[in-house]
């Protein structure tokens, strides 16, 4: 079969991606489907050569770069066309790791060719120096060969130590292995011991934050939270609002005064000290003050800038006004409520 002839039975292929299961094949063709995963399904072309269709053509982009990376070393299958959502490649033969070691032993030769395939994943530049036991093929002559490294590449965030491997491997052989890279590499064996214990660190401090539910914790909420609460207690409530308007009130003096074309800082500067100085004073001599003030800072105004000065006076009388009748009558119930306080707590209201 030749390359056209390939590619237009490739294309005839629809792989349809399902959410956490293997990918659903539509193949009208004579090619022989030889496995299917997650991204894709492989199809036998001849005896030495395979196309795996993906589903995604994102995914077909993402593993053709990482097997273009590898190109160089014997541990990737060699690459021969690529479409659109389609690669042609080497076939893989031999038996993968996950098979063979349910009736062969993990050996120290074995395990230094692992830590090979991780230092050759490394060198390539992959992001994730990890893979899984059943995506590593043994072959006759004793080598390696990986295949689905898609995920191994455009990576932001990876593990610092294989936790793929290990974890495939189970605990056995886990600890096996661990043994031989401590024998082969002690430094090595410290570096991914150390985020191991990470590791199991942060699931414990996960566990004793999340897995103890309090039964009763509507209850103890309302509890907690009482002494935040002002709107019941008339002498905080009525402390709490006069500070409120006190607040809005010098943010819209703030603004009135920028808009005229004051410098900022120098305005909040005056208007704090101006503030500090009515701190015990009614606010009808404030109303007083502040007027005066404002009469004198219109009278500082150019000509061109008197008709707006004249609006923005108004408005602040008008919000003066309002704010005035608003802490005149918080005051008044104030002075009812802080009678039943002891005299330590109690403030001058004027």
């Amino acid at each position: 079969m030749n390359d056209k002839e390939i590619a237009r039975q490739l294309k005839k292929i629809k792989v349809i991606n399902q959410e956490q299961a293997d990918v659903e094949v539509k193949n009208p063709t004579s090619l022989t489907m030889i496995g299917k995963g997650r991204q894709g399904a492989v199809f036998q072309i001849d005896e030495n050569t395979c196309a795996k269709v993906y589903g995604n053509p994102e995914d077909c982009e993402r593993e053709h770069y990482a097997l273009s990376l590898g190109q160089k070393t014997n541990l990737f299958p060699r690459i021969y066309g690529k479409g659109q959502n389609y690669i042609v490649m080497e076939m893989v033969r031999g038996i993968d790791l996950r098979e063979y070691l349910q009736s062969q032993p993990l050996t120290k030769e074995l395990s230094f060719k692992l830590i090979e395939m991780l230092v050759t994943f490394q060198q390539v530049g992959f992001d994730r120096i990890d893979h899984h036991k059943r995506q590593i093929y043994l072959q006759q002559d004793g080598t390696l060969k990986v295949i689905d490294v898609g995920r191994t590449v455009w990576r932001d965030r990876t593990y610092p130590y294989p936790r793929k491997l290990l974890t495939s491997l189970g605990e056995e052989y886990k600890t096996l292995f661990l043994s031989h890279v401590q024998e082969m590499n002690p430094k090595l064996y410290a570096e991914w011991q150390h985020y191991i214990a990470m590791e199991a660190s942060a699931r414990q401090m996960f566990e004793t934050l999340f897995s103890k539910r309090l039964k009763n914790a509507k209850d103890i909420a309302i509890q907690l939270a009482e002494p935040l609460l002002t709107v019941g207690d008339q002498g905080k409530h009525y402390a709490k609002l006069e500070g409120l308007v006190r607040k809005v009130f010098k943010e819209e003096w703030i603004k009135v005064l920028v808009a005229q074309g004051r410098d900022p800082k120098k305005v909040k500067e005056k208007i704090d000290v101006f503030m500090e100085k009515q701190e015990g004073m009614g606010w009808e001599e404030i109303d007083q003050k502040n007027g005066n003030q404002l009469d004198c800072s219109k009278k500082r105004q150019k000509q061109s800038k008197k008709k707006a000065s004249l609006k923005q006076k108004m408005l602040i009388e008008d919000v003066m006004k309002n704010v005035n009748k608003l802490l005149n009558e918080g005051n008044k119930k104030k002075r009812e409520t802080l009678t039943s306080y002891p005299a330590i707590y109690r403030t001058k209201v004027k």
